[in-house]
């Protein structure tokens, strides 16, 4: 085994083969990063003329003009292979101190343990728990913070068709789908000159949800960087607002018609009941819709956005918004129907609709989150975390200088 220096085709075409591969570790992310002050660099072990495993890896001044080192979703090998696990963490570790660097972390697409929809570990289910042992074994400790998720909420379409995803689906999801084509709400895939319609959405629900937004530079420079290969897309929820009024009236102008025509009697009194009731929802709706084509003064009125990353043979619904005014059109139901529908329709594998709290306590803040997603049926991951390898006598100054920094915010806030 010889480990190096690869060329960012050389790295890409191991990319492309791994399990592990995601949009994190792409040459795009480097490229990007690099706009933040990181430099790129790809490495990895050859064995008889052939890539066996292979990182990109990140590094930027941070401590005292010595070097962070990062892999994104790296490293990119087989785990289970401990000498080649050894041989690549002993050899980065060298690379790494000849380039002033005194820490290197990585948080490997690699699940802990399996679990199935309600985050229950899967008895006899996937077990990566020696894997981090062996990380361990090599100097590895984990971090206090990870900068990438841990938990999420995945759906597998491979080998399914849309009718079965859609019976798998919880009722209430089901339904919220099916409102969205009696709304009439429709869903189109933005261009890189209407980005603005996705950040307006993403910034107002910031504001709302006490969020920090991206950029619109960030959804640019994403979409330059991933669309001409087809790797991303930003959709866009809308609704007709004219169509959506005429459909209304219409539907108010018939169930009017229905209760005069029905014969008063006793066994015709519980219909009665349920048609004045619809009745009168139509009407309040039809005042609300007049409300917002007269504050929109447009007939399309936007929904809801989403950005997703199709790297690979897995979708990621990365980041999306809503307009807490409209939630009640279900545009981001729509928008998941609609992806999903287009993962079966090329082949992909995995549905990924990504971060979750990991807590499943129903009064936590965020259960809203993991309810939402888990309607659309799937299974929880939880990834084993980000771990840092010590470089060097930096490491040790770098750990007590963070730790007294943490203590001032501390007795600062007190």
């Amino acid at each position: 085994m010889k480990f190096t220096e690869l060329s960012e085709e050389q790295f890409r075409n191991y990319f492309n083969i791994s399990p592990l591969k995601t949009f994190l570790q792409t040459p795009e992310i480097g490229k990007l990063r690099q706009s933040n002050g990181w430099s790129t660099h790809f490495v990895g072990v050859i064995e008889n003329d052939e890539v066996i495993a292979a990182s990109m890896l990140l590094s930027k001044p941070e401590f005292r003009g010595h070097l962070e080192f990062y892999a994104p979703r790296g490293l990119l090998l087989n785990y289970q292979n401990a000498k080649l696990l050894q041989f690549f963490v002993t050899e980065l570790k060298k690379y790494i101190q000849q380039r002033d660097g005194y820490i290197l972390r990585i948080d490997p697409y690699l699940i802990k343990q399996q679990r199935d929809i309600n985050g229950d570990i899967v008895k006899n289910g996937i077990d990566n728990r020696n894997i981090i042992t062996e990380l361990e074994s090599l100097g590895f400790i984990k971090s206090e913070h990870n900068e990438q998720i841990v938990w999420a909420f995945s759906l597998d379409l491979d080998g399914k068709s849309t009718e079965q995803i859609l019976k798998e689906m919880k009722a209430n999801t089901r339904s919220r789908i099916k409102k969205t084509h009696e709304f009439g709400v429709t869903v189109r895939e933005l261009g890189l000159d209407e980005l603005n319609k996705f950040k307006d959405i993403t910034e107002s629900t910031s504001e709302r949800r006490s969020f920090m937004d991206k950029p619109l530079h960030y959804y640019e420079d994403m979409y330059r960087l991933f669309h001409d290969k087809q790797e991303i897309r930003y959709l866009l929820a809308e609704i007709n607002l004219a169509d959506y009024t005429k459909k209304l009236n219409d539907e108010l102008e018939d169930t009017t018609k229905k209760i005069k025509e029905l014969p008063d009697s006793p066994s015709n009194r519980g219909k009665l009941k349920d048609l004045k009731i619809l009745s009168q929802s139509l009407e309040k709706r039809l005042i609300d819709a007049k409300k917002m084509h007269e504050e929109n003064k447009n007939d399309i009125l936007v929904l809801s956005g989403a950005m997703f990353m199709t790297v690979g043979d897995e979708i990621i619904y990365l980041f999306s918004g809503t307009k807490g005014e409209y939630m009640m059109f279900n545009g981001q139901y729509a928008i998941q129907w609609d992806m999903i529908q287009y993962g079966i329709e090329h082949g992909y594998k995995k549905y990924n609709f990504y971060g979750i709290s990991g807590n499943f306590d129903k009064h936590h803040p965020e259960y809203g989150i993991y309810e939402f997603k888990k309607g659309f049926n799937g299974y929880v991951e939880e990834t084993i975390g980000e771990y840092e390898l010590p470089i060097g006598k930096h490491y040790k100054a770098f750990k007590r200088t963070t730790k007294l920094k943490r203590a001032i915010k501390k007795l600062v806030r007190k």
